[in-house]
């Protein structure tokens, strides 16, 4: 047997049900990834996926969600085989939520945005082919490999779940 080494992320998308808001950041380019995405990071060893995504949500925005609101939507995993190393996102969306936002929040400025018009943000092109999944009915799962160095990746695989 092969042993990979990993790390476990999580993202929430919070959607206000009332506006068709949701809740984005803009990651300036020094701190990687550029452009509007959703909230979250690193999932500590001690707790459990939705806490992690939970507990990320409050550090990068203020808002507070307990993890058993939140809708697990699937999971996202980014993979180098010559390296042996996988890197995975276990995505959610809350649509119940309380606090304030951040008014200097450590990741990027925050913003609401009608879900309709998303799509003319700048964005990563991953985040925009993913962003809809969170609103489908069901799970996703996807599925993406590279070879270290190379940003094209070697094969891509999505399917839909439940």
């Amino acid at each position: 047997m092969q042993t990979i080494s990993a790390t476990l992320l999580s993202m929430v998308i919070v959607h206000n049900e009332e506006t068709d808001e949701i809740l984005l950041l803009n990651r300036p380019p020094e701190a990687g990834f550029p452009g509007f995405i959703g909230p979250g990071g690193k999932i500590e060893l001690s707790e459990s996926f939705a806490e992690g995504a939970a507990r990320e949500l409050h550090e990068e925005t203020g808002l507070t969600v307990d993890p058993s609101d939140l809708t697990f939507k699937g999971v996202d995993e980014f993979i180098i085989r010559d390296e042996m190393y996988r890197y995975i996102v276990f995505n959610y969306v809350a649509t119940s939520f309380s606090g304030e936002l951040l008014i200097n929040p450590p990741e990027g400025e925050l913003s609401w945005v009608k879900r309709q018009s998303v799509n003319e943000l700048p964005m990563q092109e991953w985040f925009k082919r993913r962003l809809p999944k969170f609103f489908e009915e069901g799970t996703f799962e996807v599925s993406i490999e590279y070879k270290r160095g190379n940003k094209v990746p070697l094969k891509e695989t999505t399917r839909k779940l439940g």
